[in-house]
């Protein structure tokens, strides 16, 4: 066993110095159901892109998520623009839990906050899928720090205990777009937000939980990064302080 251990990074690095780094987009086609994503939505993806003056190849992208709504908003921009575009809207197809974040593993919520992709199935149980990196550095702050729970996807079929299911016909334009923004090195950020947090929406659920301090707390952190993209439709920079709370600038 020691044997082996000591061979495995000296062959890896090996086939590092010797291959050429394989495209990411391009080593998802190698399994059958991005293949045929890329057969039966391919040519609508591009359409997708190319009506909005967006490129098909070289562009970054932006997911915005409203949990009241159940809608999935995809936005994309060329590399060198600072803007991005509206491209399509998706529906939920079911949903679970109620408004506010995920705090430990088995709540059936879907989390809440600023957030990116983190990983790629193609082979998911739901059809293909990818992942929202929850827990992030706010989250691990106020989660059950024992089970916080993880592996939050974006996925086909329509069945979640806490995931976004879209259904498995529109994954595949999802996933399409995902693994060709994750060739263009892109980090591809999702924000997931509770309802369209418009100062009316807003006002609506400071309201409706009037009673609940702490979560009014935490959607006031977020309304602020709502806020700047609407107004300048460029990707707001978050980060997280020492207590936890988004700092968005």
């Amino acid at each position: 066993m020691k044997k082996c251990l000591l061979f495995v990074p000296i062959l890896v690095l090996l086939c590092s110095l010797t291959n050429p780094p394989i495209d990411f987009y391009q080593a998802q086609l190698r399994f059958p159901r991005v293949k045929e994503a890329l057969k039966s939505k391919g040519k609508m993806v591009d359409e997708m892109l190319s009506s909005k003056g967006v490129s098909t190849a070289n562009f970054d992208l932006f997911f915005r998520v409203f949990k009241k709504e159940q809608k999935f908003e995809v936005w994309a921009k060329n590399k060198q623009e600072s803007t991005f575009k509206l491209i399509k809207v998706y529906d939920f197809c079911a949903s679970t839990g109620v408004l506010g974040p995920k705090r430990r593993s088995g709540d059936r919520q879907t989390p809440e906050g600023f957030y990116t992709i983190d990983a790629f199935n193609p082979t998911s149980n739901y059809y293909l899928s990818f992942r929202v990196g929850y827990p992030n550095a706010s989250d691990k702050k106020f989660a059950d720090w024992l089970n916080p729970g993880d592996n939050i996807f974006v996925h086909g079929s329509c069945i979640t205990i806490g995931c976004i299911p879209v259904g498995d016909d529109n994954i595949k334009e999802l996933y399409l777009l995902a693994a060709r923004a994750k060739s263009g090195e892109q980090e591809i950020p999702i924000h997931i937000f509770p309802n369209k947090m418009t100062d009316e929406n807003y006002a609506a659920l400071k309201s409706e939980y009037a009673s609940n301090a702490t979560l009014l707390e935490f959607w006031s952190w977020l309304k602020p990064g709502y806020d700047a993209f609407e107004k300048s439709n460029a990707v707001p920079t978050v980060t997280v302080d020492e207590a936890g709370k988004y700092i968005v600038k």
